[in-house]
């Protein structure tokens, strides 16, 4: 398997890998725009602008788009993170063109029909809803604010219901305008792929299209602040960040080891000693994510009002331990799980279709996977250990709390027990 990459004259790259002894393939188009470089009036769009894209183009109604895909049995999606907005689809060899015909229409020619608009608006007011309605989905979101207040890499992906309301036509023509152009995109493709003819393609779809430069991001300052609060639910949602590096940090693979060793799974330091020794609650995970320019080490937990004190106060020791005493065991633990993990994510075309893109959106380039398997294998216990030693030692952190929470302790308790 071989990742092949082409770049057009305007700045539109193709990536693509074949998979023999595949009959299907994922094909799609991520842009390098999304919740990050919106001004905090258009803090939303970018969503919104990835739900309209499914609702009509010139050549096609939204039905059509749907039918042209599903016709053939396969299936299309789109989804918006903070910098990148992505619009795949996943369909067998021979309607591969069709596929990137459709994916190119939808993203280069939606038509932004005022009564779709209406419709779609009153759709993502329902989806602002829910997630509101969602304990353990919305307290990510006040994390993330709490994190990085009053900036763009604090705000949520699908905006305020007030911002929303009021999107205009030309609010999501503008964004489109500004951000939408070939230099700012990337044509990703795997599985039972022929990386000329996509490239014929391509070239008679966007070929003709002029770059609209690279957008400045608004540098992420970690500013660290709490958000609490108290309603009267069955669980208390517990959500603590600590700043982590970003994709060119030095520090990202380790980090990324100390995280699944501290809480990625079952066998997992979080797990084993607030879960099963102690019983306090039923869901407990650490994580690492990375942007740009800064990254997070989560940690959350949903317990009971009579136990969130001493889980948090838990949670406080395990961080400090992990500096004292995390063993060879664990930290092999954690590679293993960590390099299983991306290889048993390869064998699905829309894994790397979508990891092709997100490298080189980072770095440029798509490094093999061997050499990100070697990054992880080459980090050490004691490299561990001194990264969380740093990560407590920073005062770094965030804090959220949500449900039966008013006397569990704050951000400050939190600080001064890790300091300790």
């Amino acid at each position: 398997m071989t990742v092949q990459l082409t770049t057009l004259p305007n700045g539109l790259r193709i990536v693509t890998e074949r998979m023999p002894g595949l009959l299907s393939a994922s094909v799609g188009i991520w842009v390098t725009a999304g919740g990050r470089h919106e001004r905090a009036e258009q803090n939303g769009i970018a969503h919104f602008l990835e739900h309209m894209a499914f609702k009509g183009t010139k050549r096609r109604s939204a039905l059509q788009i749907a039918e042209e895909i599903e016709d053939v049995g396969g299936y299309i999606n789109a989804y918006t993170s903070r910098e990148m907005t992505a619009y795949y689809a996943r369909v067998l060899e021979a309607d591969v063109p069709m596929a990137l015909d459709v994916i190119a229409d939808i993203v280069l020619n939606p038509v932004f029909d005022p009564r779709e608009i209406e419709v779609e608006r009153h759709v993502i007011l329902q989806e602002i809803g829910q997630s509101l309605d969602t304990p353990d989905d919305i307290i990510f979101d006040w994390l993330q604010e709490a994190a990085y207040p009053d900036q763009a890499m604090g705000r949520t992906i699908l905006g305020p219901a007030e911002r929303v309301s009021n999107f205009s036509r030309e609010d999501l023509a503008g964004f489109v305008a500004e951000h939408y152009g070939p230099d700012q995109m990337i044509l990703s493709a795997a599985g039972a792929v022929d990386h000329d003819a996509i490239v014929r393609e391509a070239e008679v779809i966007f070929g003709h299209l002029k770059p609209v430069g690279s957008t400045l991001l608004q540098p992420a300052t970690w500013r660290g602040a709490e958000r609490r609060e108290v309603k009267d639910l069955e669980q208390a949602h517990f959500a603590l960040a600590l700043e982590g590096p970003g994709y060119h940090s030095a520090d990202l693979y380790t980090a990324q080891v100390y995280a699944t060793a501290l809480g990625g799974g079952m066998s997992s330091r979080l797990f084993q000693k607030i879960r099963e020794e102690r019983g306090l609650c039923y869901s407990i995970f650490a994580q690492a994510g990375s942007h740009e320019d800064t990254g997070m080490i989560t940690i959350y937990a949903g317990t009971s009002a009579e136990e969130i004190t001493a889980l948090c106060g838990l949670t406080m020791d395990e961080l400090k331990r992990a500096a004292d005493d995390m063993s060879e065991a664990e930290v092999a633990r954690a590679r293993a799980q960590m390099k299983a993990g991306m290889l048993m994510g390869l064998e699905s075309p829309s894994s790397r279709a979508e990891r092709m893109a997100r490298n080189l959106a980072i770095w440029g380039r798509v490094p093999g996977i061997e050499e990100a398997a070697e990054k992880v294998e080459a980090v050490t216990r004691d490299a561990v250990r001194d990264y969380a030693g740093r990560l407590i030692g920073s005062g770094q952190s965030a804090l959220a709390l949500y449900g039966p929470v008013a006397a569990a302790p704050g951000l400050e308790a939190l600080r001064d027990r890790l300091a300790a």
